[in-house]
Order: C-alpha cells, then sequence, then structure tokens
C-alpha cells in the first residue's frame, strides 16, 4: 500500500463525572491545586457494569461510521490499554466478537500512555509489509478508575475512563501517515508502575501483599521525562519526513498536564493555538487521550485537510514516540 492514513474516527466517554470538588470529599486536595497543576476540572468514570472493552466498542463502532466501513472488512484490530478487562484473552479479542468483525486478526498492545502511538505505529508497519492488512480498526481504551487507589491524592487526582479509534485505510497520494517514531527508557520503568501478581524483587508473602493491585507515579521524575521527550519526539519525526516543525498545523499529545503541553509546545516553539487539548473535561486517559482527543478534534471540524499533523505520547515504561501524518478527511 502507497499511502496509508486516518479515514474515520470515534471516542467515548462514560457518562459519569466525577468533578475536582468531588475529590475534595475523598483526599486532602483542592479543585484550585488540581486546576494549577494539571489543568483538570472534571473527568469521567465508567460505570460498574462498563468494562474496558465496551468503552473500546462504543469508539469502535463510531469510528466504523465515520469511516463508513463495515465490521466484516475490518482484517486487524490493535488495541492498546494498560487496563485490560483480564489478562486474557486479549481485550481486543472480546472487541472482536462484540463489534462482529471476525474475519480480522486481533492483539493487544501494552505501553501505558504512549499505547496509542505505538498502536497506530504496529499497525502502520503490518498494513505496509502485508498486503491483505487493507482495512485496520486501532483503539486506545482505559479504565484508570479500577486500578486508582483513591486514598492516594498523589495519584487519584489525574486519571479518567475513556475510549478512542480510528480506522487505517490506503488513501490518496499527499496524504496520510509520512514518519512514525518509537522509543522506550527501561531504566525509568520505576517511575510509573502497577504491581500485580508477582514482584520485581525476592519477598516475603507480607510485602507482596502489601504492594499489590497498586498504581505508583513518581511526579517529579514523570515531569523532567515528559517535557523533554514530548519536543523530542515530535522533532524526530517531523525531521525523518524531511519535514520542518514551525509548519506542523497542529500537535495533539498525550493529556497528561496542561502545563506538560504548555512546556513542550514552548520548547517546539509553537503556540498552543497549535494544539488541542480536552485534558480539563476527561482527565489523564493514558493510552486512549491522544485518541480521543484526536477524535474530538476531527469531529468538531478543527482540522482542515492537508494539515499537517504530530500525534504524541509519553508515559510508563518509559515509552515515547510520534506519528507524522498529512491529513486527509
Amino acid at each position: 500500500m502507497s499511502n496509508i492514513g486516518i479515514t474515520g474516527t470515534g471516542f467515548y466517554v462514560p457518562s459519569k463525572v466525577m468533578t475536582n470538588k468531588d475529590l475534595e470529599n475523598l483526599v486532602d486536595t483542592s479543585d484550585e491545586w488540581i486546576q494549577k497543576k494539571v489543568g483538570i476540572k472534571e473527568r469521567r468514570i465508567a460505570s460498574p457494569q462498563e468494562a474496558t472493552s465496551d468503552l473500546a466498542i462504543y469508539a469502535a463502532q463510531e469510528a466504523l461510521s465515520n469511516a463508513n466501513v463495515e465490521n466484516k472488512d475490518i482484517d486487524l484490530i490493535i488495541l492498546a490499554t494498560s487496563t485490560p478487562d483480564m489478562i486474557q484473552p486479549a481485550t481486543a479479542s472480546i472487541v472482536q466478537g462484540k463489534i462482529g468483525a471476525t474475519n480480522s486478526a486481533a492483539f493487544d498492545v501494552s505501553a501505558v500512555c504512549a499505547g496509542f502511538i505505538y498502536a497506530i505505529t504496529t499497525a502502520y508497519g503490518m498494513m505496509k509489509g502485508i498486503d491483505h492488512y487493507k482495512k485496520v480498526l486501532v483503539i486506545g481504551a482505559e479504565t484508570y478508575s479500577r486500578i486508582l487507589d483513591w486514598n492516594d491524592r498523589e495519584t487519584c487526582v489525574f486519571f479518567g475512563d475513556g475510549a478512542g479509534a480510528v480506522i487505517l485505510e490506503e488513501v490518496e497520494d499527499d496524504f496520510g501517515i509520512q514518519e512514525t517514531y518509537l522509543k522506550n527508557d527501561g531504566r525509568g520503568a520505576s517511575v510509573i508502575q502497577f504491581l500485580a501478581g508477582g514482584s520485581r524483587y525476592p519477598a516475603s508473602e507480607e510485602t507482596l501483599e502489601k504492594n499489590m493491585h497498586k498504581f505508583e507515579m513518581q511526579g517529579k521524575q514523570v515531569w523532567d521525562f515528559a517535557t523533554t521527550v514530548m519536543p523530542l519526539a515530535v522533532n524526530k519525526v517531523v525531521e525523518s519526513a524531511d519535514e520542518k516543525v514551525s509548519n506542523l498545523d497542529f500537535v495533539i499529545p498525550h493529556q497528561a498536564n496542561i502545563n506538560i503541553i504548555k512546556n513542550s509546545m514552548d520548547k517546539l516553539d509553537l503556540p498552543m493555538s497549535k494544539t488541542y487539548t480536552n485534558i480539563d473535561k476527561y482527565g489523564n486517559t493514558s493510552g486512549a487521550s491522544v485518541a480521543i482527543a484526536l477524535a474530538e478534534a476531527h469531529q468538531k471540524g478543527v482540522f482542515n485537510k492537508g494539515d499537517k499533523i504530530s500525534l504524541v505520547g509519553f508515559g510508563g515504561g518509559l515509552s515515547y514516540g510520534a506519528v507524522y501524518l498529512t491529513w486527509g478527511i
């Protein structure tokens, strides 16, 4: 396939809204502090009846409709999540069965907040290298409300639940994905982690029980990492396409922290008018955030055909990466 691009988008967020005021009743925090530090006003929380796969299904169905693609015509589903329904089978398999895309392959990608960037890059590479992958569904979906310690003010205020999806197909010349860039620095693997099912070190049963099922994040290290790699990844992917960052029309970043985005856009010497943010409404939806922001911006008519766009994500692992594309819808 000569040119591969996005032909449809979709997203879904649960109906339940949790505001900063609600969090004031759970932990020692304040609406003013959360808005100032990260830019979040509220986030969405999945109902007890909604699993990660359910959120993914809603986003996938909207993307299929938006692209005018039938479920039976999907050749491959790649789902990025760090909050799967279960250890096995893959959440992508559950989604595949429920949307009736039974002619496709399906698997999950785990790269935390960079998950959607990893998934779309994997899809792009497979479509380029294997002829029979012609229509691919890429999803980012998370239910972080299920893994958070709601007594931990250092983590619970940041995250929300949601899912976003895109359809990738062959597109006309001069449009579509131009370059991708993925990296990981495992030396920082402990900066963001969720301990479950074991420990990295020999430990007593008491220690294992205490640490199991606990989400942890080191805020200062995350800031230093994110404000370094977000501009780095955008520069690298754009330079690889023999383009200039100054010619970008939009940067769609992982919605981790509004101040990380502002700092990084400043380092890129780009105005905030060249990005799209919705962290104020949805919080940090981890591997779903780039997909949700992209889909919402598209459906609001933010993009014009021919716009030069970089998608960029960064998160646990420490994983990071970017995609450079020319918008073709």
